[in-house]
């Protein structure tokens, strides 16, 4: 358990028994609050133990996709921040009322509809180095955003000396995209650098996800989403070599590996709780994602592979040589060494094969 989560269960803990602030000034009172120290010391553990189990990894499938069921009744569930929604397949499941339950510092604070990085004057150095993040609670639910194989060069880091900040999704044009959890549209506009049609949505636990490419974009800025709600459809606007989702996750702006908390292959979420760790932030999650970089990647794995096709080799036989073998595939000598890694005194061997383009 990370040392700064457990110090932060104990001091909350503790701040009940040091909010009158008096030292004890005799036997009887340092005895009583070496009980009372021990007691504490117990349900500090308990609190760690508890969150070692929401940390362990599980396998938490998609919530049933209502977009197309009606809405037939709505009912008061004792809390009048939270609603029960039926609906016409016979399912129901647990609404907030926004209005009741708006969280002000969650989406007020640093709340842009234009800016794509509002958290510029955040100091990534006063970030503690852990931090929880609760993904699911007893009223929030989860949904794969795209259920696909990731594009072997779409993972999230760096690939030749460029940074990916999010993973890709091929897709067909027009597939739905859904909201990975419940929260409030922040972005939902065409970015010219390089997104395309983008959506942005914080969520309730201060996380971000990110929609790139979108072919439509079915949400406004400020509106409130469920977790499985499509909010768009893929495509491949902006910057893109095919359609495909670009998806991220970020905190505070900075983003991390999204595999961290989805397998995207099989759609189910991975933990309830997340223990978001300084060190998974990219260096350059400060800033946005470059396509231009992206482009470039994709162009030299096409060449690579079209260098690849063209290669051709020849089995060495009895009598062969580098000056026969340069005239037969209308090379040079020199051309053969520097392919195959050799002098022009060195002696090919029968049977060896042979790079002569």
């Amino acid at each position: 358990m990370d040392r700064f989560i457990f110090s932060f269960l104990l001091a909350t803990t503790l701040l009940p028994l040091t909010a009158h602030g008096e030292a004890p000034e005799d036997v009887t009172l340092i005895a009583e609050a070496n009980e009372i120290e021990t007691q504490i010391d117990a349900h500090a553990a308990d609190s760690v133990a508890a969150l070692r189990l929401r940390l362990e990894r599980k396998q938490i499938l998609s919530n049933t996709d209502t977009n197309d069921l009606t809405i037939i009744d709505t009912l008061d569930s004792g809390n009048e921040a939270l609603r029960v929604i039926l609906y016409s397949n016979n399912t129901w499941k647990y609404i907030l009322d926004r209005e009741v339950a708006r969280d002000s510092t969650i989406f007020e604070k640093y709340w842009d509809t234009t800016t794509l990085f509002p958290y510029r004057e955040v100091d990534l150095s006063e970030l503690p180095q852990s931090i929880v993040i609760e993904l699911l609670d007893s009223v929030t639910s989860y949904h794969c955003p795209y259920q696909g194989t990731i594009h072997p060069n779409g993972k999230f880091g760096p690939r030749r000396r460029r940074q990916h900040q999010g993973i890709d999704l091929p897709l067909k044009t027009g597939d739905p995209i859904y909201a990975t959890f419940s929260g409030r549209v922040r972005i939902s506009r065409y970015n010219y650098g390089g997104y395309g049609n983008l959506v942005i949505i914080r969520h309730d636990n201060g996380l971000e996800t990110y929609y790139g490419h979108l072919a439509e974009r079915l949400v406004e800025a400020n509106q409130w989403v469920e977790a499985g709600q499509i909010i768009g459809l893929g495509g491949s606007t902006g910057r893109s070599t095919g359609p495909h989702l670009h998806f991220e996750t970020r905190y505070y702006g900075r983003s991390f590996d999204p595999e961290r908390l989805i397998d995207f292959k099989s759609g189910v979420l991975c933990r309830e709780t997340f223990l978001l760790k300084k060190s998974f932030f990219s260096i350059y999650s400060n800033a946005g994602q470059d396509f231009d970089d992206e482009i470039a990647n994709e162009e030299q794995d096409q060449r690579e592979i079209a260098e690849q096709a063209a290669r051709r080799y020849h089995t060495i036989r009895r009598g062969d040589s580098l000056s026969s073998l340069a005239k037969k595939y209308g090379t040079t000598v020199t051309n053969l060494c520097r392919l195959n890694g050799i002098k022009p005194t060195t002696v090919i061997q029968t049977g060896k094969s042979l790079r002569v383009r």
